[in-house]
């Protein structure tokens, strides 16, 4: 993903984390926040060490980066994704599966040409 849509400082992951909207389930927990100085989305991820060594969530990080690109997400919005120490036990299109279920429950996708094939496999 290239540098715009990354949020990087950690005042606004501070700020992403205090505005307490989330939603979660056993393998990741997604923190939400409008932001309107952007026009474009922006995420951060965090795979905390519990999960494994550092080749272990380094894979776990392109997965996510890898799903997150295919999704066409709302502007607007800044996401911060947090993994789950039980990640480490499902297959990529479940872990596919469980975060496209939490930004559908945040209503951040839009539906549109590259989401509808993701929305039918659901």
């Amino acid at each position: 993903m290239k540098k715009q849509y990354r949020v990087k400082k950690s005042k606004e992951i501070e700020a992403i984390l205090k505005y307490h909207k989330f939603s979660s389930n056993p393998y990741f927990t997604l923190y939400i926040k409008e932001n309107h100085e952007t026009n474009h989305f922006r995420y951060a991820m965090s795979v905390g060490k519990k999960i494994g060594n550092a080749v272990v969530r380094n894979k776990i990080k392109r997965q996510i980066r890898s799903i997150v690109r295919k999704l066409t997400i709302h502007s607007n919005y800044d996401v911060f994704i947090v993994a789950r120490e039980k990640i480490k036990t499902i297959s990529y299109q479940k872990m596919e599966t469980e975060l496209l279920y939490l930004f559908k429950k945040q209503r951040l996708l839009v539906k549109g040409e590259n989401n509808d094939s993701i929305y039918k496999q659901t």
